[in-house]
């Protein structure tokens, strides 16, 4: 890929997908397992009551219960794929809560209880940045000698005037500082953002674009900010003290954030859902797949693709 040349004629996005069929030769799928952590903002070490979106069964799919055997949560999640996706080879993804956070005994048997199936290419696991303590970091890095392993950091923001807002517990430092730990280990890192917060700017959240290409991060995973019923935010939804953004504004804020976003770093996923039962708001009733398209073809409008503006400052200079 030169400068300047979209990534793909018809993509224009370096899919993680994609990333991994490249990196594997066959097609890989993300099974999520529910280890039984807990979180450190909930239990009160760090706060307490949750970030102010936050219901772990919006996005956790319903066979994924911490009181149902690891291997057995892999099983369900491999057939479902592989009769949906033909896929090959899998990556378990340890979602809920903060899997990081417990004793290192804990993690380890986890882990490798999940690297053990022949299958199995390697782990994702989702975490706090301020939930990495050394001994976790140690015994991720010892896995990824011969695994796959990405470490999933919930950054969300970067403004901590928001991240205290939302009740997240940890600030933009912290995360910076798990970056830098976790680099230079062998290990892949990926950061999940939301968009639509609470007095958010669109200049606000594209700063974060341009923080992301200044660090060693592989993939990003992107969402619009919804509501689910028991939390603060469908009770802010309700009082009319926070209306979510529309799906063209997020459409095109995707788009701008794309622009900005290093070719070399890998999209996870651009959209989020969540159960019609539990759903408040917004209702877009998009499938994940059509909003990835719904993206790709406003760049296509645009004539641009991902990191197209870093690109052009590279001619201009």
């Amino acid at each position: 890929m030169t400068v300047g040349e979209p990534i793909h004629s018809e993509l224009r996005i370096n899919s993680y997908g994609s990333y991994l069929r490249r990196r594997f030769g066959c097609r890989v799928s993300k099974v999520n397992v529910d280890g039984g952590f807990t979180c450190p903002n909930r239990d009160g070490s760090r706060g307490t009551g949750g970030c102010i979106y936050c219901d772990n069964s919006s996005f956790s799919p319903k066979e994924t219960q911490a009181l149902i055997p690891v291997e057995e949560q892999m099983a369900a999640g491999m057939e479902y794929h592989r009769a949906r996706l033909s896929s090959d080879k899998f990556i378990v993804y340890f979602q809920k809560y903060t899997n990081t956070y417990g004793p290192v005994e804990k993690l380890a048997e986890l882990y490798r209880r999940a690297l053990a199936h022949p299958d199995v290419l390697g782990i994702s696991v989702g975490t706090r940045p301020d939930s990495l303590s050394p001994a976790a970091i140690d015994l991720l890095t010892e896995l990824a000698r011969e695994h796959y392993v990405c470490v999933e950091l919930g950054l969300q923001s970067m403004d901590d005037a928001i991240l205290s807002r939302i009740n997240r517990g940890h600030t933009l430092a912290e995360y910076l500082d798990a970056v830098e730990r976790l680099s230079g280990r062998g290990l892949e890192i990926c950061t999940h953002l939301i968009y639509g917060f609470p007095g958010e700017t669109r200049s606000g959240f594209l700063k974060t674009a341009r923080l992301i290409a200044s660090l060693p991060v592989n993939s990003v995973k992107l969402h619009q900010l919804h509501a689910v019923e028991n939390t603060r935010l469908a009770e802010m939804y309700r009082d009319g003290s926070w209306q979510p953004i529309g799906i063209d504004e997020y459409v095109a804020t995707a788009c701008d954030f794309l622009e900005e976003l290093p070719a070399r770093v890998t999209v996870q996923r651009l959209y989020g859902s969540a159960p019609l039962s539990i759903r408040v708001a917004p209702n877009w009733n998009l499938k994940n797949n059509q909003m990835w398209y719904a993206v790709i073809n406003e760049l296509r409008r645009r004539g641009s693709w991902q990191g197209c503006r870093l690109a052009s400052e590279v001619r201009a200079a």
